[in-house]
């Protein structure tokens, strides 16, 4: 047994001293370095949280979607991939993941600092476009691996492309009578509370925008910010028509009625019709509450006046951004009848 044992040792050594080499001796040919790839390294391990797939990863997404709070629409918000946080606060850059979704925002021109499109993916007509949009706008195209394309949306379904939206540059709440002043017009402004949606304001904005409102105001927690959602809804308007962020949204409206503007608040149990508001034809600031909840009692409490817009049935209910612009309508419109009264004939 020992002696085979030594034999059988004896004969593996000779076949892995012999391992390089062909039958006649000959070295066996090498690889001119090829198989170096496979030693490369793949960049520092992300935390197990980032990790898709991981249990560390589906606990911080789970933990994420049951504090997220409810939007105006009743659906609960979206959490940010790999954080606690939902995205569209404003106060850093959001990243647009997938084909469709980075195609569409390059159309509708959201602001966009960087492109990035996998190393090793299949271009199609969605990735040529967004390349040739890119370009076209000034924006960078990077080329990146499929573990950064991972780490920068969160492990998001990205499908080798991502877009980098700038952050949003808020303006003050006091920016906006300035800009009626410099316009020589009567102050219009646009207040949200409680509107979680980014959608929602991209809408009001877009609205302000057609009915000559000269900005929006936004609290700076609870309520939505400037996403990329926002600006597709806006349709542009948010290149023209500023959004403002207000760390208290009561104490803005304060200041609005300390600097001689009414502050007019909607509420489905208001007294008055919105079509029949007299203080239209005077500095207004209109705060539009979310869809269900309304105003919050301490923002109803810093209006002047509660309108309501009437409706059919008292059991529906408008959701921020039709009530938004119904509303703003109906003041255009009493501003220009009452234009064409004062005009002398």
């Amino acid at each position: 047994m020992g002696d085979q044992a030594l034999t059988g040792a004896g004969s593996s050594r000779a076949r892995r001293a012999g391992a390089g080499r062909t039958k006649s001796g000959k070295p066996r040919p090498g690889t001119g370095g090829q198989g170096r790839r496979k030693l490369e390294g793949k960049g520092p391990t992300p935390p197990a949280a980032q990790r898709t797939g991981h249990p560390a990863q589906r606990r911080a997404a789970a933990a994420a979607a049951s504090t997220a709070s409810p939007n105006s629409a009743g659906a609960p918000r979206r959490p940010g991939p790999g954080s606690g946080r939902a995205r569209g606060a404003g106060d850093a850059a959001e990243y647009v993941a997938g084909r469709n979704p980075v195609a569409e925002s390059l159309r509708a021109g959201v602001p966009a600092a960087v492109l990035y499109v996998g190393a090793r993916v299949q271009h199609d007509d969605r990735i040529a476009e967004a390349i040739a949009l890119a370009a076209g706008r000034g924006v960078p195209v990077l080329e990146a691996g499929a573990a950064e394309l991972d780490r920068l949306t969160g492990g998001a379904l990205h499908q080798g492309l991502a877009l980098r939206v700038r952050a949003y540059d808020y303006a003050h709440p006091d920016d906006l009578l300035a800009r009626a002043a410099d316009a020589a017009e009567l102050p219009l402004i646009a207040a949200l509370d409680g509107v979680t949606d980014p959608r929602n304001l991209g809408a009001v904005v877009r609205s302000a925008a057609a009915f000559g409102a000269h900005g929006v105001v936004v609290p700076a927690r609870r309520g939505a910010g400037v996403t990329a959602g926002a600006w597709k809804a806006s349709a542009g308007a948010l290149a023209r028509v500023p959004v403002a962020r207000a760390a208290n949204l009561a104490r803005a409206l304060q200041s609005y009625r300390q600097a001689g503007v009414f502050v007019a608040g909607l509420d489905a149990a208001g007294d008055t019709a919105i079509r029949d508001l007299e203080l239209a034809t005077a500095p207004l600031a209109l705060v539009i509450g979310s869809e269900g909840r309304g105003l919050s009692r301490i923002v109803a409490q810093a209006c002047d006046v509660l309108v309501a817009i009437p409706i059919a049935a008292r059991t529906e209910s408008l959701n921020a951004g039709v009530a938004a612009g119904i509303a703003l309508y109906e003041v255009a419109a009493i501003r220009a009848r009452n234009l064409r009264s004062s005009a002398p004939s």
